[in-house]
């Protein structure tokens, strides 16, 4: 018979400790290791695959999850996984939470100006929801995406034309149309046509310096044989500058704010209406189709920073897999 002394029982017992400890650390470890890779490749701008120029948009729930993370690390005081972490945190919310942080506008006080846009998903959503919805939100502007030339035809016979009697049109089959219509006069501008057909014009509000508008809707990157189209969309969009006219871009980006490319767009002087008034993570995409993926943000009213945003809203609309969006600008005086 075999007699256990008190100092083996304590040993035995402080070995368990001591693997749980090392179990619980390489698992903590295996969980925050992809969270500081996400926020160190949401830093940089780094897009190095096709996959994850889709994974990135979804960085706000990747944020909230790293939360979870960083808790469990400081209950079961596991130090430097801890800081590896925090610092995570800290990058991604940097990256987040300013969407949701109301910002200030310039001074200005000239017109208001109300931008509607809208993607019909190959045409098919119902005219006359869409012109009902132009009728109660009265815009001065509606871009269009994915416009077809039965859509044009059944817009006009729902009752449009006396709506924004003023187009620029860009129909086509499919998915790759688009359309500007306007209360005001519109001088139409050359197209930007990668694959995808962005329409674009310049409209003359009274009062107001010219406003050159863009019905935003670069391809999507679906696949990675879609993916130079989508960033030659996106890199073709006119930058802003300060030289120049003021300049709204509306629609479909296919992006968000976690996207390199869209940032590098903002960067140039324009300002997302939704986080300006504190509103930038309310998804438009998918809205309600494919139901199992997340929803996130990729219609955006982007404004020139000499425009000032007083108010953001996203709308319903049957039959497409997108929300309409809408932003209440003040331009500046003439």
């Amino acid at each position: 018979m075999s007699v256990h002394t008190e100092d083996e029982a304590e040993a035995g017992v402080g070995d368990r400790e001591g693997r749980w400890r090392v179990w619980v650390g390489a698992i903590l470890w295996a969980a925050v290791v992809p969270f500081g890779g996400w926020a160190g490749l949401r830093a940089s701008g780094w897009e190095p695959a096709f996959l994850w120029k889709q994974l990135v948009a979804f960085t706000p729930y990747v944020a909230a999850l790293s939360l979870i993370v960083l808790v469990a690390t400081l209950v079961l005081r596991q130090w430097w996984t801890c800081l590896v972490a925090m610092v995570a945190v800290g990058v991604l919310a940097s990256a987040v939470i300013p969407r949701m942080v109301p910002d200030g506008n310039p001074a200005v006080a000239g017109p208001r100006m109300r931008v509607l846009a809208a993607n019909l998903m190959a045409g098919s959503a119902p005219a006359e929801v869409l012109v009902s919805l132009a009728r109660r939100e009265r815009p001065d502007v509606l871009a269009l995406q994915e416009v077809t030339p039965e859509a044009v035809v059944a817009l006009d016979e729902a009752g449009l034309e006396p709506l924004l009697p003023h187009r620029v049109l860009r129909p086509r089959p499919g998915v790759t149309g688009s359309a500007l219509y306007a209360r005001f006069p519109l001088r139409e501008q050359p197209m930007i046509d990668i694959h995808f057909g962005q329409a674009r014009a310049t409209l003359e509000v009274p009062g107001a310096p010219p406003v050159e508008v863009v019905s935003v809707h670069p391809c999507a990157p679906s696949a990675s044989s879609r993916a130079w189209c989508w960033k030659a969309g996106l890199r073709a969009l006119p930058r802003a500058d300060v030289r120049g006219p003021v300049r709204i871009l509306a629609g479909d980006f296919n992006a968000t704010l976690d996207h390199a490319e869209l940032r590098r767009l903002t960067s140039s002087g324009y300002r997302d209406a939704a986080a300006v008034v504190g509103d930038g993570l309310r998804p438009t995409w998918p809205a309600g189709w494919p139901s199992w993926v997340p929803p996130v943000v990729l219609d955006h009213v982007l404004a020139d920073k000499r425009v000032a945003v007083r108010s953001f809203d996203i709308h319903e609309l049957p039959r497409t897999d997108h929300r309409p969006v809408s932003a209440d600008i003040v331009l500046p005086r003439r």
